[in-house]
């Protein structure tokens, strides 16, 4: 069996779970909130409102710059004790825009922009872009609508909830 047959006998691929959140307000953008998880292992409250909160303080201490209109967060717990927060915002109307920080277990008190050297980078994984696929088709909608106040509204119901 060569690496690489190896390598995909041991990952078998599951099914994760978007799960919509409240919204979440910084400064003048709103941005969608998904919870992205093992059905039987979901993202902590306490994570959570740990990653909202660096959020915030982010945006107020100016380091996190997504200023405003409308986008999303991922908050993807990957492993047991290890999370992707992603944020995403919609700017020059046909481009998503994005943030990643992570957090890696105890050791890790607060979520932190996540390093990445190179050239090529990762985006997302097949589990985000459930998430993404939908922000997708919402904001293509949004844009092909009168932008009106009624559209963003819109634009923000739009959520996804269900397997990735």
């Amino acid at each position: 069996m060569s690496a690489l047959e190896q390598h995909v006998e041991h990952r078998r691929h599951v099914t994760k779970v978007a799960t919509p959140q409240p919204s979440i307000l910084l400064g003048d953008a709103v941005l969608k909130w998904y919870d992205i998880a093992h059905e039987d292992a979901p993202v902590p409250i306490a994570i959570r409102a740990l990653a909202r909160r660096c959020l915030r303080d982010a945006r107020k201490s100016g380091t996190l710059g997504v200023g405003d209109g409308l986008g999303f967060v991922i908050l993807h717990r990957c492993e047991e004790d290890f999370y992707f927060l992603l944020v995403s915002t919609w700017r020059n109307e046909n481009e998503l825009w994005e943030t990643v920080w992570a957090k890696s277990g105890e050791a890790d008190v607060f979520f932190r922009p996540w390093p990445c050297d190179g050239t090529h980078r990762p985006t997302f994984c097949v589990w985000e872009l459930g998430a993404v696929a939908h922000e997708r088709v919402a904001w293509t909608t949004f844009l092909r609508s009168a932008r009106d106040e009624s559209a963003r509204r819109a634009y923000l119901r739009s959520i996804y909830h269900g397997a990735v």
